[in-house]
């Protein structure tokens, strides 16, 4: 169960850091700094904390993870918080990836390569030899990927300091080490289309658009669109390979980071809205409440997605004209809803992570929907379960629709989603007791989530490295003093590790 946090009364004293959002990331920052012993305090609007990695209630024995499917955080981040001593049960059993076909002759793609091989088989005989190859490429690939993660990214095209050039020697060491080979591979891999890099290995239709499912999981982009083989590798280092982990539990990881950040003295405040940031003479000084409340600090971090921060909290009238046209221009579009199923009975779904993409096309035309502005009527579906619950992560539903309204059209994702997977699960459409859709609209009013972009800011080409969030601005700072970011829409983020908040401490140090 998520974890509450007790209303605290108005805190007056000074504070040396205010984190505002008690998201992963924020509470990741938080308990690295409290831990240090340095005061500090995470303000959530809502009345739990996890921010999108949260385990909600919506109805009796209704319990789901609301948005990202269980996950874990990056290793480091587990040990050097003790989080196990706080709640974390850490598994590391995974389960298999499965793509659903009409014939119930599905691709299932285990965790053990040899019977991942043995179900390959049946498509290709050649495509099974070279699954282990594909693997240890990703594997390698995404190592390197984390590597680059760790580093802070100098703020290009300005002038680096000393730190941030040892950060990208370290780097380059790694990719050096990593071997020609790797390298190189590695390096063509990022800009390519997920349908390039999948055909480069496999010549089964089937296989290729079950593994490039992945790489359009949470973002606005089609299979063939350029800069999807990044995000395949990006996907696959969060998630550990194709599946996801830990799925019913999302909960349990912020609510041991909340135990964390008390445990070192550091304070949570829950059902607190900040409205403004306080800007004395282009410095933060501490933030302003809705209800008229104000809490001074030495510096704010905002775990908030760059746009909300910056150009609502903060403002454009104190931010240089240029840096607000960039920060306008960020890329949000978000194209997820959520769909939980409540089931009485069974509901004959296996365990793991099961997708809907029979094809590639199949995949590119459910994205050619949102281009438009419409909902997919033939959408890439991707399904976990956890004890009773069905849940479905249905794209394309774009936030920005061409004709009608969010408050309107939650139906018709409800009815889409449901006949879909009833295709393959005939039983299930009678066994729904209840439910619950999360439509982009959702994500932005319940979650903070500007235009419902679950990674604050797409993950493509022209938005990742010293890109993110904008260029000259990839090291967590802002042109405000003593401001900094530390959410998913920073070098780093993007789905769950907590590597963003656990960055911003280094470029605190």
């Amino acid at each position: 169960m998520q974890l509450q946090i007790e209303k605290e009364s108005f805190v007056t004293n000074q504070y040396h850091t205010i984190i505002i959002g008690a998201g992963h990331n924020g509470l990741v920052a938080a308990a690295y700094l409290a831990k240090q012993g340095k005061k500090v305090l995470v303000l959530e609007r809502r009345s739990i904390v996890g921010g999108s990695m949260v385990t909600e209630s919506f109805g009796e024995n209704f319990q789901a993870d609301s948005i990202h499917a269980g996950g874990t955080l990056r290793p480091d981040i587990i040990k050097d918080l003790k989080l196990v001593s706080h709640g974390l049960h850490v598994d590391s059993s995974r389960q298999p990836f499965i793509s659903l076909l009409p014939d119930s002759n599905s691709l299932i793609l285990d965790p053990n390569p040899v019977k991942a091989a043995e179900s390959i088989k049946k498509f290709s005989e050649r495509d099974a030899s070279r699954w282990d190859e594909f693997v240890r490429f990703m594997d390698k690939a995404a190592e390197i990927l984390d590597v680059a993660y760790a580093t802070i990214m100098p703020r290009l095209p300005k002038n680096m300091n000393l730190r941030e050039g040892y950060g990208l020697l370290e780097l380059g060491l790694e990719l050096r080490l990593a071997g020609r080979k790797d390298m190189l591979n590695f390096i063509r891999a990022l800009p390519m289309s997920a349908q390039e890099l999948v055909e480069e290995y496999f010549e089964s239709e089937i296989i290729r658009a079950a593994i490039a499912s992945v790489a359009i999981h949470n973002s606005t982009l089609g299979p063939m669109s350029a800069g999807t083989g990044y995000t395949l590798i990006h996907n696959w280092l969060n998630r550990g390979g194709l599946s996801h982990s830990n799925v019913g539990k999302a909960g349990e990881i912020t609510s041991a980071l909340a135990n964390a950040v008390k445990s070192f003295g550091g304070e949570i405040r829950t059902d607190v809205e900040v409205a403004k940031i306080k800007i004395e003479n282009q410095i933060a000084k501490g933030v302003v409440l809705a209800n008229g409340e104000e809490i001074s600090a030495n510096r704010i971090i905002s775990s908030a997605d760059p746009k909300h921060t910056l150009l609502k909290l903060v403002g454009a009238q104190d931010l240089p004209p240029e840096f607000v046209w960039h920060t306008q221009s960020i890329k949000m579009r978000g194209s997820v809803a959520k769909v939980h199923l409540q089931v009485n009975g069974n509901h004959g779904i296996p365990a793991g992570t099961l997708c809907i993409a029979p094809s590639i096309k199949y995949l590119e035309k459910a994205y050619d929907a949102a281009k438009y502005g419409e909902i997919s009527e033939k959408p890439y579906l991707e399904v976990t379960t956890s004890g009773n619950v069905v849940s479905i992560h249905f794209q394309f539903a774009p936030y920005h629709l061409k004709t009608g309204d969010w408050r309107l059209e939650t139906k018709k994702v409800e009815k889409i989603a449901i006949e879909t997977l009833t295709e393959y699960f005939p039983n299930l459409q009678s066994l729904v007791s209840n439910l619950k859709v999360i439509t982009p609209l959702d994500l932005e009013t319940t979650y903070g989530l500007t235009e419902g972009d679950i990674n604050h800011g797409q993950l493509q080409l022209d938005q990742f490295l010293f890109m993110r969030p904008i260029p000259g601005w990839s090291n967590h700072k802002t042109p405000i003093d003593n401001l900094y970011l530390c959410g998913s829409g920073v070098h780093g983020g993007g789905g769950v590790s907590g590597a963003s908040g656990r960055n911003v401490v280094k470029v605190l140090k």
